[in-house]
């Protein structure tokens, strides 16, 4: 799953859903090749009730099938200010985190790997739809892209689907920049 270039993310529709659940597809084929869920403790749920989702914590394992072994896990604890969201592996080793920015009109924040140095900027457009991947030497290495589901579905839910892509130079770290892309609806839009 990990070394694939293109992802497509589509979040399942729910009514008054607690947690998010997105399939993963490969867009040329349209082949599903994982899912990634939201696994809360039952305090955390109780806790959304009442608590932005923003400022709890969230664990996101990414599998290649629902309710399968993790091959990413995206981990934030309680935040207020600048979330950090720690990336481990299916081993659960580290593999590098995210740090919000603390001022972006867009959107955005800072990858890095386990030894604290920058791999990569995302940085948001002004709707805060389009995202790009940016290297350390600025480049541009990858795109997150939300995709119209049509007007009603819009209007009426917050289910979004984004195109993530990855450029050839930056596929070792593959795992990292899709753990990023699901990282900008799951931990930093969804409210």
């Amino acid at each position: 799953m990990l070394e694939k270039s293109h992802y497509l993310v589509k979040e399942h529709v729910g009514v008054l859903k607690f947690s998010g659940t997105y399939d993963i597809i490969d867009p040329e084929t349209q082949a599903p090749i994982g899912v990634a869920q939201e696994r809360l403790g039952f305090l955390t749920h109780a806790l959304r009730l009442v608590i932005d989702k923003r400022i709890l914590p969230t664990t996101v394992a990414i599998a290649e099938q629902e309710d399968g072994p993790a091959v990413l896990t995206i981990q934030r604890g309680f935040t207020l200010l600048r979330s950090r969201i720690d990336i481990l592996d299916r081993s659960g080793q580290a593999i590098g985190y995210f740090k919000s920015k603390l001022f972006s009109l867009g959107g955005g924040f800072h990858v890095y790997d386990t030894r604290d140095q920058l791999v990569a900027e995302v940085k948001g457009d002004w709707k805060g739809w389009n995202f790009k991947f940016i290297d350390a030497n600025g480049s541009e290495v990858g795109t997150v892209t939300k995709k119209w589901a049509g007007l009603g579905k819009e209007l009426f839910t917050s289910a979004d689907t984004y195109m993530i892509s990855i450029g050839q130079e930056f596929k070792g770290k593959a795992g990292l920049l899709l753990a990023a892309g699901l990282a900008i609806d799951i931990v930093f839009k969804e409210g």
